[in-house]
């Protein structure tokens, strides 16, 4: 999966990016960048606004979502603001100046952390449990993407099931093995001094995990074969409790809510315009509309809407109410 996405050749360092083979929030619509903007300003005010303001962007594509935000900050905002792309393909050209591109979070930074799926595609193994109750590792050929199971699952990524994700003697039942994951967003929270860190996906809960995984593969705006080979995203959702409970609140708290409720707190609302503006501006009603269609497509059920935003604060808590639909055992 490493080197399927991000070694030489690999899925993310392709020409065309992500938003060639499917579509994310971002691509969706520019609200979205309003929102995450929303919740800067938030933070902002939350923190004193302070001299120097970071604006984090893990797993940044090609800068699609802090070109956006760039877009729509006040001018107080945008000149103390330090946007970084964290991203391991090399700078697209013609990104703004002001962008910082880096491929590892910078450390020591005040501000918003924002990782709009990022963790899916962080790499994982696989386990799958045999007909005697084992679980061992599933080995995969890069080729064609021919599975067949290994040694057993031992250690630290067996301790990881056993609390999270307990698959032992259900014979064919699998497991997305998330500590690497784990370690990667408490890495990115640890990177903060002072701010609010989130988290974008689709995940599960411990109570609700899938019987058989979510690993699956895109291209190309199809769901396709995971074939580890560069030719296609190789993704699986993301066990939300465990980076939760691996990253900790601390003073500031962790919660998460659904991409709703988050998107609604920050001002996206999806409501058609009143027929009357139609009549008194024909223009701005059809503006409106396109605005409402593109609010309800991020806020959709069974769609982006369903989208888990993990948000940890980081001695200050989350400048935006909880919302109806959280897990409550994530709340401090």
């Amino acid at each position: 999966m490493e080197r399927a996405l991000y070694g030489a050749g690999g899925f993310f360092r392709r020409a065309e990016g992500p938003a060639g083979h499917f579509r994310t929030s971002v691509h969706a619509s520019p609200l979205y960048a309003g929102a995450v903007a929303e919740l800067l300003g938030r933070v902002d005010e939350v923190l004193g606004r302070p001299g120097r303001l970071a604006l984090v962007d893990v797993g940044a594509g090609r800068g699609e979502l802090l070109a956006g935000v760039l877009a729509c900050l006040p001018h107080q905002v945008a000149a103390r603001l330090q946007p970084y792309a964290v991203e391991r393909a090399a700078r697209p050209e013609g990104l703004d100046e002001r962008i910082r591109w880096t491929d590892t979070p910078p450390q020591g930074v005040t501000g918003l952390l924002f990782a709009n799926e990022w963790l899916d595609n962080v790499p994982v193994d696989v386990a799958e449990v045999d007909e005697d109750g084992v679980p061992r590792y599933v080995l995969v050929r890069p080729s064609d993407g021919t599975e067949r199971l290994g040694a057993p699952v031992e250690g630290r990524d067996a301790a990881w099931l056993e609390q999270w994700w307990p698959i032992a003697g259900e014979p064919g039942a699998r497991a997305e093995i998330g500590r690497t994951r784990d370690d990667a967003w408490a890495a990115a929270v640890g990177s903060l001094t002072r701010g609010v860190a989130v988290a974008v996906d689709y995940a599960h809960e411990r109570d609700a995990r899938p019987p058989f995984g979510t690993l699956t593969g895109f291209r190309e705006g199809r769901e396709v074969s995971p074939v580890p080979d560069g030719s296609c995203d190789v993704t699986a959702h993301v066990a939300v409790d465990a980076c939760a409970a691996a990253a900790g609140g601390g003073p500031g708290g962790v919660m998460a809510v659904s991409q709703r409720d988050a998107l609604r707190a920050l001002g996206v609302a999806g409501r058609r315009p009143p027929l009357a503006l139609a009549a008194q501006d024909a223009a701005a009603y059809v503006r409106a509309l396109a605005a409402a269609g593109e609010a309800a497509e991020l806020l959709a059920p069974g769609g982006l809407g369903d989208f888990s935003w993990l948000v940890v604060g980081v001695g200050c808590a989350p400048p935006f109410p909880r919302c109806g639909g959280s897990p409550g055992r994530l709340s401090p």
